[in-house]
């Protein structure tokens, strides 16, 4: 329903960057008709630009709101979060340049989507905003992109597959092709940089965040082993998006009394792993230096991206093995290209689900499976994001 109160339902923060270019073209083409929705950023010339494009897509965004903002001007961040009741961002990385936008919103009452895969970003804005948006009754909902979709609502979806009530076992293994996008990559390498003060918030959220009473998860973290499930070797995956998942199984009691998770790469040929791991590692010590990580963020500047036939031939898909009561199932969640398109995909379904979906009452910084859950799942499916059960037997 339509808040007169406030003159959009959506507006996109980071529309005239690459990604941000993809979500608004895709809300363009996918907005129902009577969705009031808006682009900002902080240059008006490249807003204009973007207009101009979605208006070739469909004339009637030739009159699309520009919102001038600038994440550097509170000011403007409280004006544009107290315009919309969802605002959905690509402006990143998150932990240099989000915060501003988070506590706009939570002061506001306004809901909030992003695309961050940035643990110490969701726990600092845990910490400090958390409460002041349950008061206000904002939903901050991070990772609405492959971090950490596919996963959130992949482990879900497993989930509504097993027995109710009993304890649950559920393994994810993730294979994508296609490029990151230059924000994935510079918020891991700013993410590398500042290792102790992401340990520092985490140990601090985990100190003050309640726990649930009389259920337990847990997520594992397991040796390189042969999956039979997808014929390959499944590697350990230290990602955001197990985080994501037990916190979703914390709050959700269908997760049952004892949740366990395990998260893993999906890769064919072991040395090819471990070379992968080699550069990370490699990556991971260049970036505690200050004058290599000023270098290693120069080489894929911010707004550039892959062309379209290069995103068509990408991909991702995830499967997952869950094991409880009885039963054993192997689910499955496919799509296009993780890294730009369907990432931007997930981001405006994620917005035009706050804002136009019948959901489940909540507030504060929620999981895409708490606030959305099966509402989002079946707007990703009307958009070729697929949720297959592949098996389901007698364990």
């Amino acid at each position: 329903m339509a808040d007169p109160s406030r003159a959009h339902d959506l507006v996109l923060f980071g529309a005239t960057g690459f990604t941000g270019g993809l979500v608004a073209e895709h809300l363009a083409r996918h907005a129902p008709p009577d969705t009031r929705w808006a682009i900002a950023g902080r240059n008006p010339a490249k807003l204009e630009a973007v207009r101009a494009r979605l208006a070739a897509i469909d004339p009637r965004c030739a009159d699309l709101p520009l919102l001038i903002a600038d994440c550097d001007d509170p000011a403007s961040m409280q004006a544009l979060a107290e315009s919309a009741r969802v605002v959905v961002t690509t402006v990143g990385p998150y932990v240099l340049h989000g915060e501003p936008l988070v506590a706009a919103c939570a002061r506001a009452g306004t809901d909030y989507a992003d695309l961050t895969g940035e643990p110490e970003f969701v726990d600092r804005t845990w910490l400090r905003h958390h409460e002041t948006a349950v008061r206000s009754g904002a939903r901050l909902v991070h990772c609405c992109g492959f971090d950490s979709i596919p996963h959130d609502l992949g482990v879900q979806f497993t989930v509504e597959q097993l027995p109710e009530g009993v304890p649950l076992e559920v393994r994810g293994f993730v294979r994508a092709e296609g490029r990151f996008s230059a924000g994935t990559y510079h918020s891991v390498v700013t993410g590398f940089g500042r290792v102790r003060e992401n340990v520092r918030v985490a140990k601090e959220r985990r100190a003050r965040e309640p726990k649930p009473e009389g259920r337990s998860v847990r997520t594992v973290v397991s040796r390189p082993y042969r999956e039979p499930a997808i014929d390959a070797w499944a590697v350990a995956l230290p990602t955001i998006d197990p985080i994501v998942v037990a916190r979703s199984a914390r709050a959700l009691e269908r997760y049952g009394p004892d949740f366990r998770y395990a998260h893993h790469a999906w890769v064919r040929h072991l040395p090819v792993a471990l070379a992968a791991g080699a550069g990370i590692a490699g990556l991971f010590a260049l970036a505690q230096l200050p004058p290599a990580r000023r270098l290693l963020l120069k080489a894929m500047a911010s707004g550039e991206g892959p062309s379209e036939q290069q995103r068509a031939r990408s991909s991702f898909t995830v499967r997952f093995t869950g094991v409880g009561g009885g039963r054993r199932v192997v689910t499955e969640v496919t799509g296009g290209d993780p890294g730009y398109e369907e990432t931007a995909t997930m981001l405006a379904q994620s917005g035009l689900c706050l804002a136009l979906d019948d959901l489940p009452r909540t507030a504060g910084q929620v999981t895409t499976a708490v606030a959305m859950g099966p509402a989002l799942r079946a707007r990703l499916e009307r958009q070729g994001i697929a949720f297959r059960v592949l098996e389901s037997t007698a364990a």
